[in-house]
């Protein structure tokens, strides 16, 4: 039986007549290097479809031992509904620095103790109540063009601590205290700063005049719905609440 055979010769260079053996190919030499080239082609396609229509040619594999997070909470319970009778006249936006420092007598810092500085930001406000207003709290006058509204003296709310934008800056820790936090986290440490943090921004509230704005808005604000109503004087006047 006769086979057939394909021979390459090399290009003659021209420096002479000398000829090299001919190299024999089997017929399906180069079936495999058409088939990976097509095999190619067809994936960078399908993938190109893939993207374009958002189509997954394959399901995820699942990965062994990889971290999951389950929310089990419960159902959120509404215990009651409150109507607001305060006006928000002001707000304060503080920020302050902690350092705080926890040693023991005697022993050196780098022993025992901890010295943690942290940043803290938080906000004040200042609202005025108008739920303790009385009937004699808004005069009018015979005339009906003037009026007077008494009013409770702005008070303070509690400070919040913003968590978004607080943080330790950094924190000294003695050999023993490192070894015990290896242990067990300490929540205290933590509790500790952000209430020394609410008591200094609520000590600067009450040093930064925000009661007075308050009362300066609320006056404004006030001012400007009765003159709309036909009032031409109105006198607001803040007074401490009855003891």
């Amino acid at each position: 039986m006769d086979t057939e055979r394909q021979w390459s010769r090399p290009d003659h260079d021209g420096a002479g007549d000398r000829r090299t053996t001919p190299r024999w190919r089997p017929p399906g030499a180069r079936l495999p290097l058409r088939l990976a080239v097509a095999v190619v082609v067809l994936l960078a396609l399908l993938l190109g479809i893939s993207r374009l229509t958002d189509l997954r040619l394959w399901p995820s594999l699942p990965i062994p031992f990889a971290s999951r997070e389950v929310d089990r909470s419960q159902p959120v319970l509404l215990k009651t509904i409150e109507d607001l009778r305060v006006y928000k006249a002001a707000t304060g936006n503080f920020q302050v620095l902690v350092d705080l420092e926890e040693s023991s007598r005697g022993i050196p810092l780098a022993v025992k103790g901890e010295r943690t500085l942290f940043v803290a930001a938080g906000s004040v406000d200042a609202e005025v109540d108008f739920s303790t207003i009385d009937k004699g709290a808004i005069r009018v006058s015979d005339d009906g063009r003037s009026v007077e509204v008494t009013l409770p003296r702005a008070r303070l709310t509690r400070a919040r601590i913003d968590p978004d934008n607080s943080y330790v800056a950094s924190r000294e820790r003695g050999l023993l205290d490192r070894l015990g936090s290896v242990l067990a986290d300490n929540p205290t440490s933590e509790r500790r700063l952000y209430q020394l943090a609410e008591d200094k921004l609520a000590a600067a509230a009450t040093q930064s005049g925000l009661v007075e704005r308050a009362e300066e808005n609320t006056r404004a604000m006030l001012q400007s719905m009765l003159r709309s109503l036909g009032y031409r004087d109105v006198t607001v006047t803040f007074r401490d609440p009855p003891t």
